[in-house]
């Protein structure tokens, strides 16, 4: 059964969802509320637009967030999750959440140990 697993696509289309680190972020980002894309990149901190622009495009093309633009000037648009994005917040991001409270620090002292070699 495993090896049915490793070859799955649909597995693999899952895991691609949180292959790219910015991803689940804008996705937590939206979890309360429509975002324009620059209090998107201000709740990140640290992202580049070149990486933010890349994440939006994804997180789109999964259909896990809608873009939509406003007739105004200046332009407005404004990126939210979609009921499929919601699902992921509610389930996995939010079981990774429960771990990371109950492992972070396990994990991070792992991690320190490996650089340390």
């Amino acid at each position: 059964m495993t090896d049915e697993l490793i070859v799955d696509c649909q597995l693999r289309a899952g895991l691609e969802l949180l292959a790219h680190t910015w991803d689940p972020l804008v996705i937590v980002a939206l979890r309360d509320e429509p975002l324009r894309r620059r209090a998107v990149k201000d709740a990140l901190g640290g992202v580049s637009d070149k990486v933010l622009t890349e994440a939006l495009h994804r997180l789109l093309a999964n259909g896990l967030i809608t873009r939509r633009s406003f007739a105004e000037a200046p332009p407005r648009v404004e990126y939210a999750l979609t009921p499929l994005g919601r699902t992921l917040l509610d389930g996995p991001l939010k079981a990774m959440g429960r771990w990371l409270n109950q492992h972070a620090d396990e994990l991070l002292t792992a991690q320190e140990a490996a650089q340390a070699g």
